[in-house]
């Protein structure tokens, strides 16, 4: 009786009923966490119809939100690597200016997705800091435990701009941690790979040393 109850908008704290969680906002939210697989399980489909619609749903959506991520990462990528492409042709340094605009747009992009929705929600959910920064990794990570959610307590009376911004942000900063990934994995292709150059210059000096002795074992027998 308690869970339908809270399912339907019922505030277990207070003697107040929201509109119901199947709003037009949080059912942006929802769809958002689904096709993104982060599934916080506040809100869940309780009929046949809307469970198989549900299904039907992320066979489709999840693969298309995967094309649709990996487009925008490789566009925030390419507008990127084209200013760093300009300022390179303005400045004689370009490789430092390179690392300079990598490391301004790592540290920008981290205020933006972490610090920024962190005060937001201190401010509108009443959290700590700490438990801010911990929904925001838990969330854009996709791990999404569902012990803390946003938008989701019945006794606060949110912006109608808040459930908005909570869908882009996730899916902005989802598209923003698959570029932060592909750069991961192109550092650790590029270390591998000086690593590897490493080795095989060092087998050489050590071949090259080894060549004369022979040659001077050779002489004195």
């Amino acid at each position: 009786m308690i869970k339908a109850a809270s399912l339907s908008g019922l505030s277990p704290d207070s003697n107040d009923t929201a509109d119901g969680f199947w709003k037009f906002t949080s059912s942006s939210v929802f769809a958002a966490t689904v096709v993104t697989t982060i599934g916080y399980g506040n809100i869940i489909p309780l009929t046949t119809a809307g469970q198989i619609f549900c299904v039907l749903f992320a066979l489709f959506g999840i693969p298309l939100n995967v094309v649709i991520l990996n487009r925008v990462g490789k566009y925030m990528l390419a507008i990127e690597r084209n200013f760093c492409n300009f300022l390179e042709k303005k400045i004689d340094r370009g490789k430092c200016v390179r690392i300079s605009i990598h490391s301004i747009s790592f540290v920008s992009s981290a205020f933006l997705y972490f610090v920024v929705p962190m005060l937001l929600f201190k401010e509108y959910e009443g959290w700590s800091y700490a438990e801010a920064i911990y929904y925001c990794f838990i969330t854009l990570s996709t791990i999404g435990f569902g012990d803390y959610v946003a938008d989701h307590n019945p006794a606060i009376n949110y912006p109608e701009w808040y459930s908005c911004l909570m869908a882009a942000w996730i899916f902005f900063g989802l598209a923003w941690l698959a570029l932060l990934i592909n750069h991961s994995i192109d550092l650790l292709e590029s270390v591998n790979a000086y690593m590897r150059r490493r080795k095989n210059a060092q087998t050489q000096v050590e071949e090259s040393k080894e060549q004369p002795e022979k040659g001077l074992k050779g002489e004195e027998t």
